[in-house]
């Protein structure tokens, strides 16, 4: 199942897209990792979507990453009579902690955070940022606000705080439920939802450990504050463009986008661009010539893998999306200026020894013909070094734990082998090169680029380079140390 190109497709399952054999068919079209979002999905339904996602890996013998979307805060305001009110611009509107119907002056807002983070001068967005208003006052129980940009507001409606760092922790109870149940059922990646500092993460981590991964949803202005202590305390990174661009003008979401790739990128964290990347193939067979220049882009920036939402949720041509998905990313990484753009924001390796080494495994690729570059990795930490160098040749990561596999499925270029770690230094060559050359990656009398740390098993040892070179049984002819 090896892909033909190097950025990762990440496809949401929901009601379209449930039934085991359409999970196997978008895995065959080009799904590296299937999400599961824990706003829609009741824990019965996560346990069965996984467990087909499993049965599709084990049937294809091919690592398959399963990431698990917690959603986080989620604030709301209470019940209007009739259901609905029509907010006039340049009113003056109330939030109150009473609870009484709603009106066109006046709703229960349910949240004592927001009355204890808020202060005059904040904006508030409701409804996907369709009503703008500014705070004006606030006592312990009444919020007031000028209505900017005015319009019909509904019961049970979104507000969104984009100036306010609200007192919360990052999980509510049912997060806490959903984390507990997903950890149980063993998934790869935890996706964390609204974000606000790196303390947030730390916190999650506590209750993780290292049962999964942790990709931290960008998606508030006071995530991008933090944002370098966000990478830092994260396994990966979303740009969740849907809701950043609720919270901040969306005219910034496109800079943003790339400031994110590149800080990730240079921080060896993997970095995933998410939200309406082909919207209009929920409904449509194919997509606007828009999309596909957005997809194109963040392939472009070296974004580690693109994700779609509803489009293979709830879309009516799911395959069809993931397939193009694959088409374009095919065409962005074979144009004669995919290297030149990528490497354009190449960063320079850490000062250690480890990143030395993966800096070398680049060079070397760039200067001997070689077919492949082959990383035995533990912890993932040796392919995670060498795929932030995007070297120019496709990489093999072996290795013999089985959630690293499927945690690399995420991770940019890299596609995970299991297999047992060699018991010597020759076996470590004659067992790259024969998977190398079972797996299609190299053809006789071409070389491969190996990398592994000695002693194996040791995370974070990476400290040796190996290039060899394969005969017609894929056994090595030749090394050079």
């Amino acid at each position: 199942m090896r892909r033909q190109r190097r950025v990762k497709v990440v496809a949401t399952l929901g009601p379209a897209t449930s039934a085991t054999e359409i999970i196997e068919r978008l895995f065959l079209a080009g799904v590296d990792v299937f999400r599961i979002n824990m706003s829609h999905s009741s824990h019965d339904t996560a346990r069965a979507l996984l467990n087909s996602v499993r049965w599709v890996a084990k049937r294809h013998r091919h690592p398959i990453g399963v990431l698990a979307d917690i959603q986080g805060p989620k604030f709301r305001v209470g019940e209007f009579t009739g259901g609905r009110a029509f907010v006039n611009d340049g009113a003056t509107f109330r939030f109150e902690r009473a609870e009484k119907p709603g009106s066109s002056e006046s709703v229960h807002l349910p949240h004592p955070q927001i009355f204890a983070g808020v202060e005059p001068g904040h904006m508030l967005l409701l409804d996907d940022g369709k009503l703008r208003m500014r705070v004006t006052e606030k006592t312990k129980d009444v919020i007031t606000a000028e209505v900017i940009v005015g319009g019909s507001l509904g019961s049970r409606k979104g507000i969104s705080l984009p100036d306010t760092l609200l007192p919360i922790g990052p999980l509510t109870e049912k997060d806490r439920a959903d984390l507990a149940h997903v950890l149980k059922l063993g998934v790869d990646w935890i996706a964390l939802s609204f974000i606000q500092r790196a303390e947030d993460v730390l916190q999650v981590r506590e209750i993780v450990g290292d049962r999964a991964a942790l990709l931290s949803k960008i998606e508030k202005p006071s995530a991008i504050s933090d944002l370098d202590a966000i990478i830092a305390a994260s396994d990966g990174i979303m740009v969740a463009r849907g809701d950043l661009g609720v919270e901040m003008p969306v005219e910034r979401v496109p800079g943003l986008q790339k400031q994110i790739t590149r800080k990730a990128r240079a921080a060896g964290k993997p970095v995933v661009v998410a939200t309406q990347m082909l919207e209009s193939m929920i409904s449509s067979p194919v997509p606007t010539r828009a999309e596909v220049s957005d997809v194109a882009t963040a392939v472009f920036d070296g974004a580690d893998a693109v994700m779609l939402s509803a489009e293979s949720a709830i879309g009516q041509f799911p395959t069809e999306a993931i397939q193009m998905m694959d088409r374009i990313a095919i065409e962005v990484e074979s144009d004669p200026s995919y290297d030149a753009i990528i490497h354009a924001t190449r960063t320079a390796p850490q000062p250690t020894g480890a990143d030395a080494i993966a800096a070398a495994v680049h060079a070397i690729a760039d200067t001997v013909k070689l077919s492949a570059i082959v990383c035995y990795t533990a912890t993932g930490s040796t392919a995670l070094r060498v795929t932030r160098e995007r070297p120019g040749l496709p990489i093999m990561g072996l290795t013999p734990i089985e959630s690293t596999a499927r945690r690399l499925s995420l991770v940019w270029g890299i596609q995970s082998v299991m297999t047992a770690d060699p018991a010597t230094l020759t076996d470590m060559v004659s067992k790259a090169c024969r998977i190398a050359f079972d797996e299609g990656f190299v053809q006789p009398n071409n070389g491969v680029l190996i990398t592994a740390g000695v002693p194996f098993g040791s995370p974070g040892a990476t400290n040796m380079i190996r290039i060899a070179f394969v005969d017609e049984h894929g056994a090595p002819i030749a090394e050079v140390r």
